[in-house]
């Protein structure tokens, strides 16, 4: 199946996908993967290299986190592309170029952790601890889970690739798995991750580590419904008071520009002068060196100008000298080093509320909520049952994360989309597979229902 073909260039060195297919095959001249991870060192340097892939302009970067706010209401489309708009109107072709290239980046991310999950144990370095051993492999498979976690929540029912790619025929049979193999995939690599990682000594939230794999748990068991295990884990990180902390005001976890890596991210992706993150281009207007292709929605820039919604989270948008609002979380430059951000504490909060509102719990819920709200500026909630308090947790995390990948999945997951966006054909909760990789698989690949 060319699917799974991917290019094994000397990723050491760049890490980098020069064919669309991310597991074409490298010339037999070239350089050979078995070479590449052979001590302590070159570990090391292809970890760097999986959150290089899983930082990418097609993956974290920008491109993912578009399916995550676009076909939600807190952003509108500037432009003219089609390509784009699809998203908006829930109307997506097959053959649209952000799928492919959002498919390809994930999986080349998968390849890469493949490589040091089957390698770094192996490797023959008197000088390569057991614990920095476990270190490297956990970290490999928390991404992996990440990436499988993406892939299930878009595409649903996509391939599961546990081993390195080495030929071009060594998973030309692979079809998809469903997905609730996939989600069950999720899950035995964060167990993986958890059995190797250990706590932070200090914060660090560019780098995974045991608590990381808890939060990413927590988020886990919110999307399966198992309120009771998203309570537990989401307590065992915000017990870490010492290395997650809600920073005040809002803006503080973004501004000003030296605010990186704060106390706000379980979870972030950082970026330097060699590795910009385009990202900031899409949402700054003209007259800050951007294009601004999306934009805060009408119905969002009401929502965070409300005092008593958005308290001080209009830090989120600005405003042109002609009048056009524009998303400003994203918003450095010479170099553009804003992070990307995961997981922040304040999801962790909220997904404990709305697992403690499911039990019946609203009283506990509504104290994570207000949090929140504190946070904000805003008063404690006025709502005072089960039902209002699910409401009042949907319209904190749409204000919250506005410009962050959740609104679209978030919808999806509560079976809201279809009041919130008048959406009812479900068969659109889940992305068209893209049209090349169907058209490559030999009948092995088959596409989502409603996009047939």
């Amino acid at each position: 199946m060319k699917y799974l073909k991917y290019l094994l260039v000397a990723w050491l060195i760049s890490f980098g996908l020069s064919c669309s297919k991310f597991l074409d095959v490298q010339p037999r001249d070239a350089v050979s993967d078995e070479q590449t991870i052979i001590d302590k060192t070159s570990a090391n340097t292809a970890l760097r290299g999986v959150y290089r892939k899983l930082a990418a302009d097609n993956y974290y970067g920008t491109l993912f986190q578009t399916f995550g706010y676009l076909p939600g209401d807190n952003v509108q489309w500037t432009g003219s592309q089609s390509v784009i708009q699809q998203f908006i109107t829930h109307k997506i072709n097959a053959d649209n170029g952000n799928l492919q290239s959002v498919w390809s980046a994930i999986y080349a991310t998968v390849n890469a952790a493949n490589h040091i999950i089957a390698k770094v144990p192996g490797v023959q370095d008197a000088t390569f601890t057991t614990a920095e051993r476990r270190q490297i492999v956990g970290e490999a498979y928390f991404i992996r889970a990440l990436c499988y976690f993406d892939l299930a929540r878009v595409w649903g029912n996509v391939q599961i690739t546990l081993t390195p790619t080495q030929s071009a025929s060594d998973k030309s049979d692979l079809k998809n798995s469903s997905q609730a193999e996939v989600y069950a995939q999720v899950l035995n690599d964060l167990n993986a991750a958890d059995s190797l990682l250990i706590p932070p000594a200090s914060a660090n939230p560019v780098r995974a580590n045991q608590e990381t794999v808890w939060a990413l748990k927590a988020r886990y068991y919110l999307y399966q419904g198992d309120w009771a295990q998203a309570v537990t884990y989401a307590g065992k990180v915000l017990a870490d008071k010492s290395n997650y902390v809600l920073q005040r005001p809002y803006s503080a976890f973004f501004s000003p520009a030296s605010a990186v890596a704060t106390k706000e991210s379980v979870f972030e992706l950082s970026y330097s002068a060699t590795y910009p993150n385009s990202h900031r281009n899409s949402w700054q207007p003209p007259v800050n060196s951007g294009t601004r292709q999306w934009a805060p929605s009408d119905a969002f820039v009401a929502l965070v100008n409300d005092p008593l919604i958005g308290g001080n989270r209009n830090a989120l948008v600005a405003k042109t000298s002609a009048g056009l609002w524009y998303g400003n979380l994203y918003y450095r430059s010479s170099p553009a080093v804003d992070p990307t951000y995961v997981i922040r504490i304040a999801e962790v909060y909220l997904i404990r509320a709305e697992a403690l509102a499911q039990q019946g719990k609203t009283e506990d819920a509504k104290k994570d909520l207000d949090a929140i709200r504190d946070r904000a500026g805003l008063q404690p909630t006025t709502a005072d049952s089960k039902e209002a308090v699910l409401l009042a947790i949907e319209n904190e995390r749409r204000v919250e994360f506005a410009f962050e990948p959740h609104r679209w999945f978030d919808l999806v997951r509560t079976k809201r989309a279809g009041a919130v966006l008048n959406l009812t054909d479900t068969r659109l909760y889940l992305f068209p597979i893209p049209a090349n990789e169907i058209a490559l698989a030999n009948g092995n690949l088959k596409q989502n229902p409603g996009y047939e």
